[in-house]
């Protein structure tokens, strides 16, 4: 389950973010999250919680998510295409010359904190 590791690593990043602010509490944190990722928000939202009430600084605080779409770029025709609804093969010249562009980040957006 590497969604317990990107909740550690999220975590860690946002009280380094903390200390370097002079925050005390953490609100929420809001994690942009591509939808071609192979992450599970709802174990993500579930293992925030867990690991919320052994670290001080984020108790009671919230993970919210946004979705980034998968899109895949075409090398043969130089078109774009939604990933999720057609996978490696272009729909617009049948080609599996292709590449994911968007869609399999994992970005700290934003971190409501005092």
């Amino acid at each position: 389950m590497h969604e317990l590791s990107i909740v550690s690593y999220v975590m860690d990043q946002v009280e380094d973010i903390c200390k370097e602010q002079n925050l005390t509490s953490v609100a929420s944190v809001t994690l942009e999250i591509g939808e071609v990722s192979g992450v599970i928000f709802d174990y993500l939202a579930d293992l925030w919680e867990w690991t919320a009430k052994k670290r001080p600084l984020f108790t009671g605080s919230v993970l919210r998510q946004e979705e980034i779409p998968g899109v895949t770029f075409c090398r043969n025709c130089q078109r774009t295409y939604a990933t999720v609804p057609q996978g490696i093969t272009c729909p617009h010249c049948g080609s599996q010359e292709t590449e994911l562009i968007t869609g399999n980040e994992i970005i700290i957006k934003e971190i409501e904190a005092e």
